[in-house]
C-alpha cells in the first residue's frame, strides 16, 4: 500500500463534526500514516491540539493566525495563547502569511502579524505554514529574511510561479501541493519537477480542494493519495515511492518521529 503523510488539513474545522473519527479511519486504510491538523486560529488550534491528543499515534497538530484574521489580531492577548500551544506540542507555527487577492484585512496589518508569528518559529526552532496568495513580492522578502534567521517552513498549497518556488528553496524551505493539480486546467507541471525530492511534500488542504475524482466533495486526507499519484506521474516515478519520499521530508520538517527516504530523483 502507498504511504503518505497529509501535511496540511484542516481536521478541527467543523466540516468535519458528524463523522471526524471515520474520516481519520479512512485516511488511515487509505496509507495514511500521519496528518497535520493545522490549527489557522486560536480556537482552530485548540481544537486541534485536542484532536491530536485522541490520536497521538498519527494527528499532530499546529498553531498560528491566518491572514484572513489578521485585522482582528492583537499582540498582547494572541502571542502569549499561541505560545502556550507551541510549549503543549505544536509541531509548527501556522497558518500564518499573506493572502492580498481577498484582502481580508489590511496588508500592512497582514505583515505585522506574520512578523510576529516568524519571530515564534525562532524562538521556539520550528517551522512555519505559510498561506500565500497575490503576494510574491513580499512574501520573496519574509523568505529571505527567515532565511537569515534560520527558520524554516514550508510553501503550503502552492499554486506561484517558478521564482518564488526557488526563493523558497533557496532558503531551504518546502514545498507542498493539494488536489489542485489534479484539476483539469492545472497547467504547470515544470513546477512540480522543479521541487527537489528532499523538499515535496503533499496536503489535502481538506475541506477543501477535493481532487480529482472527488472534486465537489467534501475533501478529506484520504484523498491524497489522488494528489501523490499525480505528482509521481508528472516526475516520472511510482506512487509508492513518491508517497515515501514525502512521508519523509514530512516527518523531517515538522520533527515526527523519521523514516527512512527513498532515492528518487
Amino acid at each position: 500500500m502507498m504511504e503518505f503523510i497529509d501535511s496540511h488539513a484542516h481536521l478541527a474545522d467543523v466540516a468535519f463534526d458528524p463523522d471526524r473519527d471515520e474520516v481519520i479511519v479512512r485516511a488511515r486504510a487509505a496509507g495514511a500514516s500521519g496528518i497535520i491538523c493545522i490549527g489557522e486560529s486560536l480556537a482552530a488550534a485548540s481544537r486541534a491540539r485536542m484532536i491530536a491528543r485522541a490520536y497521538p499515534d498519527c494527528v499532530f497538530f499546529t498553531a498560528g493566525l491566518h491572514p484572513h484574521d489578521a485585522a482582528s489580531a492583537d499582540r498582547e492577548r494572541d502571542v502569549p495563547t499561541l505560545e502556550e500551544q507551541l510549549r503543549a506540542g505544536a509541531c509548527a507555527v501556522g497558518e500564518c502569511g499573506l493572502d492580498y487577492h481577498y484582502d481580508n484585512s489590511p496588508r500592512d496589518t497582514q505583515r505585522a502579524v506574520f512578523e510576529w508569528q516568524l519571530d515564534l518559529g525562532r524562538r521556539f526552532a520550528l517551522p512555519l505554514v505559510v498561506h500565500t496568495r497575490d503576494a510574491e513580492t513580499d512574501t520573496r522578502a519574509f523568505l529571505e529574511n527567515a532565511g537569515r534567521l534560520g527558520v524554516t517552513g514550508v510553501l503550503h498549497c502552492f499554486t506561484g510561479t517558478p521564482a518564488l518556488a526557488r526563493a523558497a528553496l533557496d532558503v531551504g524551505w518546502y514545498i507542498s501541493f493539494s488536489g489542485i493539480i489534479t484539476f483539469r486546467n492545472w497547467k504547470d507541471d515544470a513546477v512540480l519537477r522543479l521541487v527537489p525530492p528532499d523538499r515535496l511534500l503533499a496536503e489535502s488542504d481538506s475541506p477543501y480542494l477535493a481532487p480529482v475524482p472527488h472534486r465537489g466533495k467534501r475533501n478529506e486526507p484520504a484523498w491524497v493519495a489522488h494528489t501523490v499519484a499525480r505528482l509521481a506521474a508528472a516526475r516520472d516515478t511510482s506512487p509508492e515511492l513518491l508517497g515515501a519520499l514525502v512521508t519523509a521530508n514530512t516527518r523531517r520538517l515538522f520533527g515526527l518521529p523519521a523514516t527512512e527516504a527513498p532515492a528518487l530523483q
